[in-house]
């Protein structure tokens, strides 16, 4: 059977794509590229989810690489606003160390500000002291500014969402727990290690 499906583990951007056109932009003159082609869908995303992401690793010496000892963050929205989720990973592993309940009515700025302020919390409860990536920087300045500025308009479907939104600034407010919080380099390193893979 014909492969139709091709991960790209690393490369300009990794993930699953439907053609070998789309897979060889991504590959194509790429240092250290890594790829396979798959006769199915469902394969080649179980076969991208079962190798942790490093696309940093293949980069020349020089380079700027991530901290790996830190934790990386991401959300993940269906629409706009729609079902919002988000979660935490260690960079070097990709292992998943929290994840949130799926949202009603929210948006993805708001599961990046949430994801962060989680990220904080966990850590504090954990005795840990790891810096945290995020590839948004709203979410960044709001944690920043310990306020989500959302212009989303709470409702009935959005109403524990809120609440969740109230107690992450609530928390933000009274702890001073803090660690470093990084800009991920997606243009660099690829889709950050918590991405849901669903672009």
């Amino acid at each position: 059977m014909k492969n139709k499906y091709y991960t790209v583990w690393v490369g300009r951007q990794i993930g699953v794509f439907d053609s070998w056109d789309e897979c060889r932009q991504q590959v194509e003159g790429f240092q250290g590229a890594k790829y396979k082609g798959y006769p199915t869908r469902e394969q080649a995303e179980a076969a991208f989810k079962s190798e942790p992401i490093k696309s940093w690793q293949s980069l020349p010496d020089g380079a700027p690489k991530p901290i790996t000892n830190a934790i990386a963050v991401d959300a993940a929205c269906s629409g706009n606003p729609g079902k919002m989720e988000y979660r935490g990973v260690f960079v070097e592993t990709g292992t998943e160390l929290f994840k949130s309940p799926v949202f009603e009515g929210g948006t993805n700025n708001i599961g990046e500000f949430l994801a962060i302020v989680h990220c904080l919390a966990w850590q504090q409860q954990k005795r840990l002291n790891l810096p945290i990536y995020s590839d948004s920087l709203n979410g960044q300045k709001w944690v920043s500014e310990g306020l989500c500025r959302t212009k989303l308009v709470e409702n009935e479907k959005n109403r524990y969402l809120f609440e969740v939104i109230r107690r992450a600034e609530k928390w933000l407010h009274d702890n001073t727990f803090r660690v470093p919080i990084y800009k991920w380099r997606t243009e660099i390193w690829g889709e950050i290690p918590a991405d849901f893979g669903r672009k």
